[in-house]
């Protein structure tokens, strides 16, 4: 899972952030419920608008509950107890993956 952020935009749909995480959006909308650490805004409509910060929030989520198996309430204490070092680790991992990708694609040119 990667998903690039535009320096240009500064909010994203719902419907733009799980199609980006491959969920449905009522997944989206629950997680919002269920973690602090999101803040979307909400425009006239009434429909979330999700900053880049707000993006990179989802990433650590799906992180922990889909590609670690955390449970809500594991992914909530991790998160609180060591938000910061989660991360700067979960950062560690995403620039390991990306530089990990850019390797096999010149190893296939060769």
């Amino acid at each position: 899972m990667h998903i690039e952020l535009s320096k240009d935009k500064r909010y994203y749909s719902i419907g733009e952030v799980a199609k980006a995480f491959n969920v449905n959006a009522s997944l989206i909308r629950f997680w919002d419920s269920e973690f602090d650490i999101l803040k979307p805004k909400k425009n006239a409509k009434g429909n979330r608008m999700f900053t880049p910060e707000d993006i990179t929030n989802l990433q650590l989520i799906y992180h922990l509950v889909k590609e670690r198996g955390f449970t809500l309430e594991g992914a909530k204490t991790h998160l609180k107890e060591g938000q910061k070092k989660t991360l700067d680790k979960f950062e560690i991992i995403r620039k390991l993956e990306l530089i990990k990708t850019q390797l096999n694609d010149i190893k296939n040119e060769l």
